[in-house]
């Protein structure tokens, strides 16, 4: 009897958490919707902003297919999603694992959500306006030394922004994800320096994949990503040292 009262209990238990989960999961699926469509509102704003840029300023938007104006808004009204649906996922997903958390851990917890966001931003604003920028103008340099005429498609010009942007700003994440698994004691700052030259080879390898296929490109986009590593092994040890400390 005890027995199957045990079992009611882990069953109850379950539907509750996963009961939890789905409301925590629509509001962040309403939030994504309802930020895609505004999105699609401030598109355009958007993309004459970028237009104006110094790194585009100088650069026909060659459309060469019907569907590729309506692509790009698609994706730029992506990226306004995201940005407004992350700091809302990152809370739910913080009001989920709540009643698990002790008061201590609760708290040590929240700051994740205003410093993943920041660094989110942070990632795109540097990926943007300092990344990108030096790598069109190296491009362009190359194909001027081979006397090639440019003319960019609109898809071309947002593909390659897209594909340094996205990838850069996850990675600024690294050093909070870091932080949260010392926390937790699933790493410490030793095992992190034991791995290091495995994850310079694992990160270079991302840079080569996110960026065109030639070497200063890549050491531009490698550079940042390796100092992150670094910034999260000081955080980590800065982390492991108060854990220990308070033990």
């Amino acid at each position: 009897m005890e027995q199957a009262n045990h079992q009611n209990d882990q069953e109850h238990v379950l539907v509750s958490h996963l009961t939890e989960l789905r409301k925590r999961m629509i509001i962040v699926i309403v939030f994504f919707i309802l930020s895609l469509i505004l999105g699609f509102f401030v598109s355009s704003t958007i993309l004459n902003f970028i237009k104006d840029q110094p790194s585009a300023v100088d650069i026909e938007w060659n459309v060469f297919g019907f569907g590729d104006g309506i692509t790009i808004y698609l994706k730029c009204a992506l990226i306004v999603s995201v940005l407004i649906t992350l700091p809302v996922a990152l809370y739910q997903t913080w009001k989920f694992v709540k009643p698990g958390l002790t008061e201590q851990e609760k708290k040590g917890t929240f700051i994740f959500i205003p410093i993943s966001f920041f660094l989110f931003i942070l990632g795109v604003v540097f990926s943007y306006f300092v990344l990108f920028p030096m790598m069109l103008q190296f491009l362009t340099k190359i194909n001027q030394t081979i006397g090639a005429t440019e003319t960019y498609g609109i898809n071309q010009y947002f593909k390659l922004m897209f594909g340094i942007i996205f990838p850069i700003s996850i990675m600024f994440e690294l050093p909070v994800i870091v932080i949260f698994l010392t926390k937790v004691g699933i790493v410490n700052p030793k095992f992190l320096r034991k791995i290091r030259k495995v994850a310079y080879m694992v990160l270079v390898v991302i840079a080569a994949a996110i960026t065109p296929p030639d070497f200063v490109s890549e050491i531009l986009v490698s550079i940042p990503l390796l100092l992150l590593f670094e910034i999260s092994i000081i955080c980590s040890s800065s982390i492991y040292k108060k854990k220990v400390r308070d033990s």
